[in-house]
């Protein structure tokens, strides 16, 4: 029989004071999953809004989840919307840690992260009571009390919105993290992929010092390791350090560029 939940290694860590360091894995592929929890990474970022496999297929995340599951390592899921509904599904296949996109306000992020508890801020929550994978189809023990631990719901702070509502933001009861995007920041404030426009710059530094002041664990994306690094001592605890695909151009470039001799 099913015995106690597993805990959650990322949120541990984080609320532990220390730094996770992960990967995108843009090929979604559970061997490459499994691979990275071997090589020691804290978590994989699957990142459905962009790309990948439709969320709502549970076997593809569920195999995804396996593989996770089988070398130590954590998913951190980007949800294509913030929808509730989605939300549920998520966690109910065993997802712990996802975080929602482009969104617009403190209200919206209050109704997603209490849909992923059964309590919640003194009250009832809006998650749905079931038997699914999470909860090892009713073998799991102390299922509601354990999900509500070890969930980590987070959210992107992407949109020009977004920035102006951060401390309301920040306020929700049970974030778990804010999760800077400069990206799409440059593309909302008007300068798109100008992500060292002094306007990008401006909008990230209100985030980051504004998370950090209220306690709120900060993300972010590390422009190479010496950015990670300057991340760190920062402020920010979730750092993604690269992509599966940009490994893979580094590693052809640097072969193809060592050969010596003629191609045709």
């Amino acid at each position: 029989m099913a015995g106690p939940l597993p805990t959650n290694g990322l949120r541990a860590q984080v609320e532990g004071g220390g730094v996770a360091l992960g990967v995108l894995d843009n090929t979604y592929s559970p061997t490459l999953v499994e691979f990275y929890g071997d090589l020691g990474v804290d978590f994989v970022w699957l990142d459905f809004e962009h790309g990948g496999p439709d969320p709502w297929d549970a076997a593809t995340v569920e195999n995804l989840l396996r593989a996770a599951d089988g070398t130590g390592t954590e998913l951190l899921v980007r949800l294509p919307d913030s929808s509730p509904t989605l939300v549920r599904k998520a966690l109910d296949l065993g997802v712990k840690n996802l975080f929602l996109p482009r969104v617009e306000s403190a209200a919206e992020v209050r109704e997603a992260v209490k849909s992923a508890r059964f309590r919640y801020d003194g009250a009832a929550g809006d998650r749905g009571l079931a038997a699914p994978r999470a909860r090892r189809w009713g073998l799991g023990e102390n299922y509601v009390e354990a999900s509500d631990r070890e969930t980590l719901v987070g959210t992107t702070i992407e949109t020009a919105a977004a920035v102006e509502d951060i401390d309301a933001i920040l306020d929700v009861p049970e974030l778990g993290f804010v999760f800077i995007g400069p990206f799409d920041l440059s593309v909302s404030l008007g300068h798109p992929g100008e992500i060292d426009h002094p306007e990008v710059e401006e909008a990230v530094e209100t985030v980051r010092s504004a998370a950090v002041s209220a306690g709120v664990t900060v993300g972010g994306l590390g422009f190479g390791m010496d950015d990670v690094n300057e991340k760190a001592e920062n402020g920010y605890q979730i750092l993604h350090v690269g992509s599966t695909t940009g490994a893979l151009q580094n590693a052809v470039r640097g072969w193809l560029e060592g050969f010596e001799g003629a191609r045709n």
